[in-house]
Formats: structure tokens, sequence, C-alpha cells
């Protein structure tokens, strides 16, 4: 009896979530995207952004407690990459690395950018969208991200390419450390814990639960001799696995 009454609530408030937020983009996304155009300065977008993710993930009941934060420095240009098994990673991580905007950038899938509004939010921050079975746009979009990086940006990317139906690391995608290794910055790697239990698969209910964000040491890439980019991929991909061996945070 207590299961289907708790999926009833959380099913309210996931409508509600859905509802305040897209209505929240609606009314303040335009006035802010003509500010940042204005003032060519994209902090109050940024703001703005996370203002509306607290408002979902707090209508819906989603906490989060990080650990290693003292490896986030906004002043050195990284790639955080990050493990995907729902689609809660991505707000979840937006405020976890707060500290690093208005640096920080998405390299993310091109099918978002047909969102009205959310789409030209992405384009005036500088987010970078890439269509991986267009390699001419691929590389295109990994060059785009790789000079934004030099300038001192840093990015989140999914490596996995696409939600973990386990949550079991999937095999990486080569184009984020492409982008590291031409953007001369090194690799965060970054775990996340409790977002499947929060957003089951293949259902957009989410139910509240405490999420765990882990951060781990940054990778430097020019500290592999031979093989750089396999060598960082294996190393990325080790250290995550550490992470999430961890387990999540004590309560």
């Amino acid at each position: 009896m207590l299961e289907p009454l708790l999926t009833a609530v959380a099913a309210v408030r996931s409508v509600a979530a859905y509802v305040l937020v897209s209505v929240y983009v609606l009314v303040v996304g335009p006035p802010g995207i003509v500010i940042a155009l204005l003032t060519g300065r994209p902090w109050l977008l940024y703001w703005l952004g996370r203002q509306g993710v607290r408002l979902g993930l707090t209508t819906v009941g989603i906490r989060y407690r990080v650990a290693g934060g003292d490896h986030v420095d906004r002043e050195r240009a990284s790639v955080y990459s990050v493990n995907h098994a729902s689609n809660l990673e991505p707000p979840v991580v937006y405020l976890a690395l707060a500290a690093v905007h208005p640096k920080l950038k998405i390299l993310y899938k091109a099918e978002i950018h047909k969102i009205p509004v959310l789409s030209t939010v992405f384009d005036t921050a500088g987010f970078v969208s890439i269509q991986r079975r267009n390699r001419e746009q691929s590389r295109q979009a990994i060059d785009a991200a790789a000079a934004s990086l030099r300038a001192g940006n840093s990015f989140l990317i999914f490596p996995e390419g696409t939600r973990s139906r386990t949550g079991e690391l999937l095999p990486f995608k080569k184009g984020g450390f492409v982008m590291a290794d031409r953007g001369r910055a090194v690799i965060v790697p970054m775990t996340i814990l409790g977002t499947r239990q929060a957003m089951r698969r293949g259902s957009p209910i989410i139910r509240p639960v405490t999420v765990t964000v882990r951060i781990g040491a940054p990778i430097v890439p020019s500290s592999f001799e031979s093989g750089p980019r396999d060598a960082v991929i294996q190393a990325t991909r080790g250290a995550m696995i550490d992470l999430l061996a961890v387990g999540p945070l004590e309560r």
C-alpha cells in the first residue's frame, strides 16, 4: 500500500516540477538572453539557470552532497568527465560545479538544440552541440570546444555518450578527450550515485533521494609519455570506477 502512495506523490511532484520549470524558462529566458547579449556577459544566464534547477530539484525532493570539491579550480581549464545513468545528472552537476560559472561550458547532443529558448540560452552561454553521426560537424564542434578551453573555459562531458541501463560505466567516446588534448586541459573525473533510483529509465517520475557527487583528482594528459589519449581515457575510466566503488556519502 505504501509504495503506490509514494509513487503517486512522486508523480504529482514531478508534474509540478516539469510545469514550473517550463514556465520559468519561458518567462525569464527571453529577457535574460537579451540582457546577456546587450552586456556581453553571460553570468546572468548562469544565475537564472541555477535558480531554475534549484526550483525543479526542490519541487521533486532531490538533494545532493559533494565530496572532493577542493578539486574544482575555476582558474584552470578542465574537462569534467561524469557518468550518465539518468536525465538528472546534468542539472545536479550544474549546481555542484557552480564555482566554475560562468566559465563552465557543456558539450551536448545536437538534438537538445531543437528545444526553443533553451537552445538560444545554450548558444549565448557558449555551449557546444555535437552531432556524433556527422563526422565533419563533430570535428568542427571539437575544434570550437578546444579553442574555448585554450581561452580558459572548462567543459562538462558525459563520455559514455548515452545513459547506462545498469549504472555500470559504458565504453567511453573519444571526442571529449580529443577536445581536452587539443585544448591543453586537465581531466577531472566525477561520479554521481543515486540518480538511477530517483529517475528510473523509461519513467518520467522523479522520486525524492539524496544524491552523492564525488569529484576526483585532476588527470594531466601531458604526464603520459606514450599513447597519451588512450592512456588518459583508461586513467579517467579507472578513476571513475574507483569513485563509484566508494559508494554514497553518509547522510
